[in-house]
């Protein structure tokens, strides 16, 4: 019988053999099982008596292979009693049969075939294989998003022993082309005034950059955030393969509620490391993994501990994340777009007009210093967040713009992005910066300038470029100019 291992994303095929000897009744499985797979044997035993049939006598082994792949959950309760009944000859089929089917499913003790996690990752590497998949009814939701994928459900163990020996053919079950979920997303409309940052806020759905909003507490920048998905365009089918299979290895699993609704983690401020990449005995997804092709939203920046925000400096540059362990290794894609905010001092009124600010000099130092230099060198915009005026914030004033409006020029820009050939600007390769970011003379100048005042590193030069890029890209123009490269330098503040 056939099945697959989890390893981060990937799913490495394993062979479930079954053998049957002579000797004291025993039941074995070997091949490098962890507890929850050893103790499929007691759940295999109850379900093919539950089931009707005969649980064979004498020593049985089951042998997971390759053995030096870890296998864990309750995936290969299926493919074991198969297995047993295949070497018992109560199930009788061919060898070329068996090899054109995938088998997964948690074994309950009456013989229902419960779901798993990590569906969608097994099913893409099955469709690769051009095999057909035997999963639990309870996944199906899960595994038809995969297009073009050969998918058989069932319910309970006899459903696939009727199947296999054709008493009752099961059809496959339809894949691809489900609609995504429409969700009543926050609107932009919501926020009164504001006007500087919901332009960086439409920058940064342009080009996918990363954002860092600095205000007094209560100025909107928890509310602009949060509608920052609203504004984004709707992902791709490779993209929503990608984020669900992510999904479908984590404790909540995936829902076909959110296919391709671009995902916004909001992790609190006591989140660990851990929490944040991801590890584990049996590494699992962190959330800067669980915002693939999403929004990753710290609120309250320098409120997470230091150690832990320095964990996020490689995967903002690399865009993904290998957890490396004694035994193995996991690599999980983190292709998030960070979003932070935070107040300009403990008190959160530096600066503040109306408020007095009671922090000392070195309070606020103390406070900022929190948030590495390097950590804000890679944030590509950051903008203050100011206090609005009272008149704007009454009931009858008249609202911004609509997201629905704003995703429009947000569209209209990503589209001329892809008629250069990359995904988004943020994303611009060093060839892609020669190509498409080259400067005039007075743009030029301006940014030597500014890199000069400034001490920017060359982190910083090339993000703002992409930011300028993305300016330009609004505007319609094809050519930076020293307007575009002006803005792209006012929104690094805190350099």
């Amino acid at each position: 019988m056939l099945s697959r291992a989890q390893i981060g994303l990937q799913a490495p095929l394993v062979r479930v053999e079954a053998h049957i000897g002579g000797g004291l009744p025993r039941f074995a499985v070997v091949g490098l099982a962890e507890t929850a797979v050893k103790e499929s044997r007691d759940r295999v035993r109850a379900a093919i008596r539950n089931a009707g049939l005969q649980f064979p006598q004498g020593r049985i082994i089951v042998n997971l292979a390759p053995a030096d792949v870890p296998k864990e959950g309750g995936r290969f309760d299926l493919p074991i009693a198969l297995g047993i009944l295949a070497a018992s000859r109560q199930l009788s089929a061919n060898q070329d049969t068996w090899h054109q089917y995938e088998f997964y499913g948690e074994l309950g003790l009456n013989g229902s075939v419960r779901r798993f996690h990590g569906a969608l990752p097994v099913t893409l590497a099955a469709r690769a294989d051009r095999r057909t998949l035997v999963v639990p009814l309870e996944n199906r939701d899960e595994v038809s998003v995969v297009s073009d994928s050969r998918i058989l459900t069932a319910d309970h163990l006899n459903t696939v022993i009727a199947h296999l020996s054709g008493v009752k053919k099961q059809p496959l079950e339809t894949t691809g082309g489900r609609r995504s979920h429409t969700q009543a997303l926050p609107d932009l409309a919501d926020v009164r005034g504001q006007y500087y940052a919901r332009r960086a806020l439409e920058i940064a759905a342009t080009g996918g950059h990363s954002l860092l909003m600095i205000g007094p507490p209560g100025t909107g920048k928890s509310m602009l955030a949060m509608r920052l998905p609203g504004i984004l365009p709707q992902m791709s089918e490779g993209e929503a393969l990608e984020t669900a299979a992510i999904q479908s290895l984590s404790t909540g699993g995936f829902s076909g509620q959110n296919w391709r609704v671009r995902p916004f983690r909001a992790p609190h401020h006591t989140a660990s490391a851990v929490a944040l990449v991801g590890g584990g005995s049996s590494p699992r997804p962190g959330e800067i993994s669980l915002a693939h092709h999403g929004v990753l939203f710290l609120d309250e920046l320098p409120e997470f501990q230091r150690q832990v925000l320095e964990v996020l400096r490689q995967p903002m540059e690399s865009g993904s994340i290998v957890i490396s362990r004694a035994a193995r290794q996991a690599e999980f894609p983190c292709r998030f777009q960070l979003v932070a905010a935070m107040n300009p001092c403990p008190c959160g009124h530096l600066g503040d007009p109306d408020v007095l600010c009671r922090c000392g000099a070195p309070q606020v130092q103390r406070y900022r210093d929190r948030v590495s230099g390097p950590l804000l060198d890679r944030i590509d915009m950051q903008v203050a967040v100011n206090r609005v005026p009272r008149e704007l914030l009454r009931l009858d004033a008249q609202p911004g713009e609509s997201s629905a409006v704003i995703r429009q020029r947000v569209l209209q820009a990503r589209n001329r992005q892809a008629e250069r050939g990359a995904k988004c600007n943020a994303m611009m390769s060093e060839h892609d910066l020669r190509e498409f970011c080259a400067l005039g003379g007075k743009a030029t100048a301006l940014l030597e300038q500014a890199m000069k005042k400034l001490a920017l590193s060359a982190r910083a030069y090339k993000r703002i470029l992409r930011v300028a890029r993305t300016i330009a890209d609004l505007g319609g123009e094809r050519v930076i100019d020293a307007e575009h490269v002006g803005e792209a330098i006012n929104f690094r503040t805190l350099s």
